[in-house]
Formats: C-alpha cells, structure tokens, sequence
C-alpha cells in the first residue's frame, strides 16, 4: 500500500557522492528528531511508532523531477508491483540502458505509451511530463530546493493530468520533505482510520485536527500510517 518505490522499503543506502552524503545525513538526523517529535506530540501515533521502530523511508536524491513525475502518475490508482511491472516495460521500450529521456519520449507515439500499459489518460499525461521536461520547463532539483511545497504544487499541477497527490509523491519521496500530508493518499486514510479505530476513512477535513500537531514532521507521520495500514492488511 505504501506508495513508495519500492513498495517495501530498505534501509536507506549511503551515497556516495559528497552532496548526496550530506543530503542523506542530514535527512536521517531529521528522521530521529521526528520520530521523538511524534511520540512526544501524539499519544495515538507515538506507541506506533515505538513499536514499528525507525522509518527506512527512502529518498532518490538522483532522480529528477521530470522522472519523478512520470513514476508518480504510473503508480497513480495501482498496485505497487503492477505499476512497477509498467515502468520496467517503459523503460525497455526505449533505446539505452537508462530511463527514457524527455525527448525519446516526447517523440512517441500515444500507441507506443499506452503499449507497456499505461492508460489513455495516463499515456497522454507522461507525453505531456516529457514535452514540457524537453522545453526546460519543469524545475532543476536546485531549482526546487528554493521552493517551498505548495509553490511546487502550484507551478506542477498545471502540467495534464498531474495532480496534487502526484506532486506530493515527488515531494516525499524525491525531495524529502518532512511536512506533506497526502490528505487523498488511501493508505494514509486507512491507516489514520486504524490508528483512531474509526468507523469509516476520514474526510479530508478530519485531517487538520487528527495530523496537525504532528508539524513540522507530517511526512514522516504519514510513512508510520502507511506502515500501520500495510500492517493490519497483513493480518
């Protein structure tokens, strides 16, 4: 259920290039702080959190935005494998040992894109991602380090078919943000559910008074709620 890539992840790997070290480093330093943050702020999540242990929630600090979205929009409303089982038939259909660049894919056709399993919708989406990644119109991974979460929102929904769950996917897990709450994501909802023994999901407005407090450290949250709900799907 947990939206990440992989589905399950592993401990996170040391970089090892000196700016990527640093950005990891600094990233696991967040991660203690947050998790004592969350313990101490929320008597629901905390004992969660002590019983699932430390996050492994991983961060690409490679990946662009350009393939960030693209990765977003396939695992948009599927499973994880099945999704990832798409991205593999993408990326083989394109010349080169690398993900497909702006510009081969901006060159293919709709048929060539929904041939690897990508809907109509989604198809058209990625050759919109591509189109506007060629023209130089999707930020630099710097470029994005100056902005804030809803700028990116803002400037990145308006590309066809992105949406602000696609962003906030980026947002996690390529640029690790600590303060994203995926108010839409389902397995959020379900684990929030579970961790209040709530009858039915929650309304996005229920989301304020049971994740606020959990600032500046949301994200974080999030990944123990995915955990929790992977969890009780288990059993």
């Amino acid at each position: 259920m947990t939206p990440a890539d992989p589905e399950t992840p592993a401990a996170p790997e040391t970089p090892a290039d000196p700016e990527r070290l640093r950005l990891q480093r600094r990233f696991v330093r967040q991660l203690r702080r947050g998790e004592k943050h969350l313990v101490a702020q929320c008597h629901r999540l905390g004992p969660w959190v002590t019983e699932a242990g430390r996050s492994t929630w991983q961060v690409d600090w490679d990946r662009d935005l350009y393939q960030a979205l693209v990765r977003s929009i396939a695992y948009q409303q599927l499973h994880a494998n099945a999704a990832r089982a798409i991205l593999q038939r993408f990326e083989d259909s394109f010349r080169g040992n690398h993900f497909p660049t702006p510009h081969q894919v901006r060159r293919a056709s709709e048929e060539k894109l929904r041939a690897v399993g990508f809907s109509a919708t989604k198809a058209a989406a990625v050759g919109g991602i591509a189109r506007a990644a060629a023209r130089g119109e999707l930020p630099t991974r710097e470029q994005a380090a100056e902005m804030s979460d809803e700028a990116l929102i803002e400037q990145l929904i308006r590309l066809r078919g992105v949406g602000r769950w696609t962003v906030e996917m980026l947002l996690i897990f390529t640029l690790g943000r600590m303060d994203v709450m995926p108010v839409d994501d389902f397995g959020v909802k379900s684990g929030l559910a579970a961790l209040h023994d709530l009858p039915k999901l929650p309304a996005r407005r229920q989301f304020a008074e049971l994740t606020d407090h959990w600032q500046p450290y949301r994200s974080l949250g999030a990944w123990y709620l995915w955990r929790l709900a992977d969890t009780r799907k288990a059993k």
